[in-house]
């Protein structure tokens, strides 16, 4: 199972090499492509070969580039990987209303509740009134109670004056975290043989990518505790953390099948999605955030 989440922030050039990606910089670098789930692109002067694209298309690699802000703007995403795609595009034009809504009830509670753990872990008032919250999330989310939740969690997070569109070095790690974990929710959707222009809950014809928005719902708690408890050397450095972001894929996180990285949490978390769309299923395998920790991988 693919791991290993990939920056390049240097100039340099990309070819394949046998089954390895070759990283030519100072000293060549060579990492197999069965272990790479993300490759981020984060330099202009950086150049790859045909061939590279291919193996990230055959071992489904998330390749992100980033723009003049070093944000996340893009992802190259495999076509066409599962055997099944059509029966499975089928599943999800069947899907009735009244099940999205559930699906979505389902996805709004994990979040609300993994948002109240969010401040437990980081030493924050509030977590009981979201998990009231959380509680009170009815067919469809009709009350709008995520909002609600993401308005007094926020507060209780980051302070009474934060705002989700400043300018703002929390605001860039945040982004750039989530920019991270939807593409790879992106790519475990295409894998799977989901379309993910077709959402439960978000639906703008203008997103290419509404269903990753739907199921990374309960994934966002994982970036928010991370620059939560990261503050003053956020706030003091000339740039964000990237690399530290990108290795948020990486840690622990609780599943009904066990502890487990966020990169394998996601995997689970849309197998079960396709298992609901099947009716083999009920309910959502969804994550519960624990304090940050690396998985632990035996070599």
């Amino acid at each position: 199972m693919s791991w290993r989440s990939i920056v390049i922030s240097n100039p340099a050039r990309l070819h394949r090499e046998h089954y390895s990606l070759a990283i030519e910089q100072e000293e060549a670098v060579f990492v197999p492509f069965e272990d790479i789930a993300v490759i981020v692109l984060d330099n202009p002067q950086i150049t790859l070969t045909q061939p590279v694209l291919a193996a990230c298309a055959e071992y489904g690699i998330a390749l992100f580039c980033t723009d003049f802000t070093h944000t996340p703007c893009g992802v190259f995403l495999p076509f066409g990987t599962h055997s099944r795609t059509t029966r499975i595009l089928r599943l999800q034009i069947k899907a009735t209303q009244p099940a999205k809504k559930r699906i979505w009830a389902e996805i709004v509670k994990a979040k609300i509740r993994n948002q109240a753990r969010c401040l437990r872990y980081a030493g924050q008032m509030g977590d009981d009134r979201l998990e009231k919250l959380a509680s009170a999330v009815r067919s469809g989310d009709a009350g709008n109670l995520e909002a609600r939740a993401a308005k007094w969690y926020f507060d209780g997070l980051f302070g009474s004056q934060f705002s989700r569109i400043q300018d703002t070095p929390v605001n860039a790690c945040l982004n750039y975290g989530y920019a991270i974990i939807r593409g790879a929710v992106a790519r475990q959707l295409v894998l799977h043989g989901l379309h993910p222009p077709m959402g439960i809950f978000h639906s703008s014809e203008q997103n290419a990518f509404n269903l990753a928005d739907d199921l990374i719902e309960p994934f966002r708690p994982v970036v928010d505790l991370y620059v939560a408890t990261h503050l003053p050397s956020i706030l003091n450095a000339s740039d964000i953390p990237k690399a530290s972001l990108v290795r948020l894929l990486n840690v622990d996180m609780v599943m009904p099948e066990g502890v487990t990285a966020v990169s394998t949490a996601i995997e689970y978390a849309v197998e079960s999605f396709v298992r609901v769309l099947e009716g083999t299923d009920k309910h959502l395998s969804l994550p519960e955030l624990i304090p940050l920790r690396t998985h632990f991988r035996e070599t």
